[in-house]
């Protein structure tokens, strides 16, 4: 049976080696083909969400109608795939502004009473969050124009990746009585702004709360009152072992260290660089490659050249997935030392392609990682415990091997995206409106 009680499994949340709660018993669900479900971002496809893509990727092949809906444009080189699916996702930014002015208007003479709970509704969050009338206009036009979209494809359910401000236009579009909602939490920056992202109220409006992991889960209880915790699910992100498949050992003359991540400081690639010139003062050598693009990146290349350390330092921006599977690849080493994190999907790819990973002992990150056992955590911040398990992986080619291998294991035991559909399957099954009446 589905989630009930206080603290039982959620759905289709491990409960023991190979036993997951699937959501039978005496609930009826419906055949995927009969579940029709929007999926919201407030980018999509983007390039660092890549996940979003594949889940969506994955409930269609099981047979589910998903529609997808983002409230900004790309801003990344698409490939040729990401390009197909932006074909078929509704924009709601890419509406003129009078036009979102006319279609409110409009809606408003076609159900007075839906705009009048919407703009009740959205008003009255100002007593708990800072937010501007500027800004709860815009939420609610877009709000709007969301609905539009879902009545034109059907949609009665729109599920939204992050409790960020798409999360709220889907809350005042839900205020109308047209569609539900329910959203994925993620972390950890919503939990930065609890009032602003108003996160407690998401949770109560929602019909269900995808949590990605135990640690989230454990932040929205803290959050919300005990009648609230049975909507919180606990649903991995997951990723397609086929595509990312063991890598050969690479073989390299000289060790080559990846940390893929946004050059930002909640990353600390300022640390790893630091981390990095001690090791070379103890004379190992290596050679790092930073994946990826941030308001660090001029700080981070002024460090390396201050320190001499240009010609073992290669700052790589603007790379595509396939690019960057290509760089795991090359990996002898991912290191990824954030101070904060979700449950980092990149570190998935790496432990699925058996490159031993080096990451902190924080927020998500224990839930995938278990140290010694499929790879290594150091204490956040620790300078001197990062050097040591680095270290270690670069003089011991055993324990690279073992952990990889373990590494693989772990993912496809719990972090597959045939797991992940399986189990929002199984919530929109149970959670997302039937026919119209």
């Amino acid at each position: 049976m589905f989630e009930r009680a206080l603290l039982a499994p959620g759905i289709g949340e491990q409960t023991g080696a190979g036993s997951v709660v699937t959501g039978l018993g005496e609930e009826v669900l419906r055949p995927a083909e009969h579940i029709v479900v929007g999926y919201l971002s407030s980018e999509y496809p983007a390039i660092s969400h890549t996940f979003i893509h594949r889940e969506v990727q994955a409930l269609r092949a099981r047979g589910v109608n998903v529609y997808t809906a983002s409230i900004h444009l790309p801003e990344h080189q698409m490939n040729s795939e990401e390009t197909a699916e932006s074909a078929r996702t509704h924009y709601v930014r890419n509406t003129a502004l009078w036009r979102l002015c006319f279609n409110t208007a409009w809606w408003g003479l076609r159900d007075p009473r839906g705009l009048w709970r919407m703009t009740r509704y959205a008003l009255g969050l100002k007593r708990q969050a800072p937010l501007s009338r500027v800004r709860l206009a815009a939420y609610l036009a877009e709000a709007v124009d969301l609905l539009e979209w879902a009545a034109r494809s059907g949609v009665r359910h729109v599920h939204v990746h992050f409790a960020n401000p798409a999360a709220t236009v889907a809350m005042i579009a839900a205020a109308s009585g047209k569609i539900e909602f329910s959203v994925s939490v993620h972390g950890p920056d919503v939990f930065y702004d609890v009032a602003g992202n108003l996160l407690a109220e998401k949770v109560r409006r929602a019909k269900f709360v995808r949590c990605i992991s135990h640690y989230c889960r454990s932040q929205l209880m803290r959050l919300t009152p005990l009648e609230d915790w049975n909507k919180l699910h606990i649903v991995r992100c997951g990723i397609d072992l086929k595509t990312f498949r063991p890598r050969p050992e690479p073989g390299n003359g000289q060790m080559q260290i990846v940390c893929v991540g946004r050059l930002v400081p909640a990353k600390a690639q300022h640390l790893l660089l630091d981390a990095c010139k001690t090791l070379r003062e103890r004379g190992r050598q290596f050679h790092l490659t930073l994946i990826g693009d941030g308001y660090d990146r001029e700080s981070l290349k002024m460090r390396a050249l201050q320190w001499c350390m240009g010609d073992c330092v290669t700052f790589t921006l603007g790379v595509t997935p396939e690019q960057v599977n290509e760089h795991l690849d090359r990996a002898d080493i991912m290191v990824l030392p954030s101070f904060a994190e979700g449950l980092p999907v990149v570190l998935m790819e790496a432990m699925a392609k058996e490159v031993p990973c080096v990451s902190s002992r924080i927020m998500g990150i224990p839930e995938l990682i278990e140290h010694e056992q499929n790879g290594l955590l150091t204490a956040p911040s620790d300078l001197d415990d990062l050097v040591a398990q680095i270290d270690r992986l670069l003089v011991d080619a055993d324990l690279r091997a073992r952990l990889g291998r373990r590494a693989r294991e772990k993912v496809a035991a719990e972090f597959r995206i045939e797991q992940t559909a399986e189990r929002m399957e199984a919530l929109f099954a149970l959670h997302a409106p039937g026919d119209p009446p």
